[in-house]
């Protein structure tokens, strides 16, 4: 031990030569440990970034998907709810002579409002085109048209009324509108109300066409009655 310390003491003066040397390396050995942390560090936020990042975006396409299916739902009830008023027109034959212009197809207004509502009948979303943005806006567009068209009509037949017809044939409008309260009339029997049914079909004849969808129904339950009286 006496001689290691001796040959220390005898060359302290290397401590000098190899002194900066060591501390180089030491320097450079600390700045190495340094950039390996910061680089673990830049890692790990990228890495927590990104998770971020993808949280976000699957969040977001779940409020997107939201956001169209009641987009969706809104325009479907608005589109029931046409239906709806028009339907009120064309089950009720007697109602729909008050307002003859909803259903003269010589009437720009009348045509526009069946075409708008043929459109929408036909862009309403199914399957995967349910979930598509631009399906359900092509459908809600179509809808808002739709509903705007029939109440433009409704407006206007209210409006003129039976005013398009001359004396004439404002009063055969009147008599086919008694027969048709006759026919649907359950009170009544079954042969008068077949009979009033088909007055009233001659009363209209080359005036207005009645409603397919009414005209239908209310011959069902002529025939139905009649059944009932014969049995």
């Amino acid at each position: 031990m006496s001689d290691i310390v001796s040959a220390v003491v005898d060359h302290w003066w290397l401590i000098f030569v190899f002194g900066g040397a060591i501390g180089g390396a030491a320097r450079a050995v600390g700045a190495w440990n340094e950039r390996r942390a910061q680089r673990r560090l830049e890692r790990f936020r990228i890495k927590q970034e990104t998770k971020v990042a993808v949280a976000q975006a699957q969040s977001q396409g779940r409020v997107d998907a939201e956001s169209v299916q009641r987009e969706l739902q809104r325009a479907v009830a608005a589109h029931q709810a046409a239906d709806d008023r028009w339907f009120a027109y064309e089950i009720d034959l007697s109602t729909i002579l008050d307002y003859p212009m909803l259903v003269d197809m010589r009437e720009p207004l009348t045509v526009a409002f069946h075409r708008a509502r043929g459109r929408a009948d036909l862009l309403r979303p199914t399957g995967e085109s349910a979930s598509s943005p631009a399906a359900v806006e092509q459908y809600r567009d179509a809808v808002h048209d739709y509903s705007t068209a029939l109440a433009v009509a409704e407006d206007e037949a209210h409006r003129r009324k039976r005013g398009d017809f001359d004396r004439a044939d404002q009063q055969r409008l009147t008599r086919a509108q008694r027969l048709l309260d006759l026919a649907s009339n359950d009170a009544a029997s079954p042969q008068e109300r077949q009979q009033a049914y088909r007055r009233a079909r001659r009363e209209l004849d080359g005036l207005i066409d009645l409603p397919a969808a009414g005209a239908a129904e209310l011959e069902r339950n002529l025939q139905l009655a009649l059944g009932s009286g014969d049995d």
